[in-house]
């Protein structure tokens, strides 16, 4: 029995863009990342709705959703729990920064075995830093996953401690955005927040869905706060609900908040993704 292919360019077999590609040149694009469960991606419509709201502010359209579910279910077909990247360029242009008109979406569908992390993460926490670079503000961008992740990856290169899991993100104005690769919540007197993010950062579909199913402020959050919070936890689609047991020097517990909501997350169909 042959394996299905991995990788998927406009939903044919391959691993190759043309060298004009916009996304390649610009970052003019757009990306999901999505845990499959088998076949199943619980969150699958959340990540839709994302990559809807990113084309239109971009200005693009995109390929059929039910061509892009197949072609992502194809890509990890014979993997048990697949994080299956889905990108999307505006596809090729002129030179120059001008948008073409008439432009064909260019798609890529690829897919690797879903990270197993250590379930000491869901137990007793992580540990994180706070990063010295800050999110810059630009509100056409806040909240959508484009595909330029330049400050995520100058942020991420500021340490290589293995035992620095994540690191925190502010803005110019030191309120806590995220971290460089999930949301992150607080329980600060009792109530239960997350960062706005309508000047810079991604709203993930975890976020989502945690905003979904409780009663979340969503405000500005000064990092004072967030050091004094009974509480924080981050959020992602790979990686679920993560308390945080160590922030610099500053120590927390794993609280009620991310202990139900690790619960209502393995019964979403998740499962387990932790090893042990």
């Amino acid at each position: 029995m042959s394996t299905p292919p991995r990788l998927l360019v406009n939903g044919q077999p391959g691993d190759s863009l043309p060298a004009l590609d916009r996304g390649a040149l610009y970052g003019d694009g757009l990306f999901e990342t999505i845990l499959f469960v088998g076949a199943d991606a619980p969150l699958w419509p959340r990540h839709m709705a994302r990559l809807r709201l990113g084309a239109a502010r971009l200005g693009f359209a995109l390929p059929d959703e039910a061509q892009l579910l197949a072609a992502a279910r194809t890509a990890g077909a014979e993997l048990p729990r697949a994080a299956v990247r889905l990108s999307v360029s505006r596809g090729v242009g002129e030179r120059g920064y001008a948008p073409p008109r008439a432009a064909q979406p260019n798609w890529v569908v690829s897919a690797a075995p879903a990270p197993v992390l250590p379930a000491d993460w869901y137990a007793r926490g992580i540990r994180v830093r706070c990063c010295a670079l800050r999110l810059a503000a630009q509100p056409a961008l806040a909240g959508i996953k484009h595909a330029n992740r330049l400050e995520q990856v100058l942020a991420r290169a500021e340490w290589d401690d293995a035992q620095i899991a994540e690191g925190l993100l502010r803005d110019r104005a030191g309120y806590v955005v995220s971290a460089t690769a999930a949301n992150l919540f607080a329980v600060v007197g009792g109530l239960l927040v997350t960062p706005a993010l309508d000047e810079c950062g991604v709203a993930g579909v975890a976020r989502a869905e945690v905003l979904a199913r409780r009663d979340v402020v969503v405000r500005r959050l000064s990092w004072e706060e967030v050091m004094q919070a009974e509480e924080i936890f981050l959020t992602s689609s790979l990686r679920g609900i993560v308390p945080l047991r160590q922030v610099d020097d500053s120590v927390f517990a794993p609280g009620a908040a991310a202990r139900g909501l690790q619960r209502e997350w393995r019964a979403l169909g998740f499962g387990d993704a932790h090893e042990g």
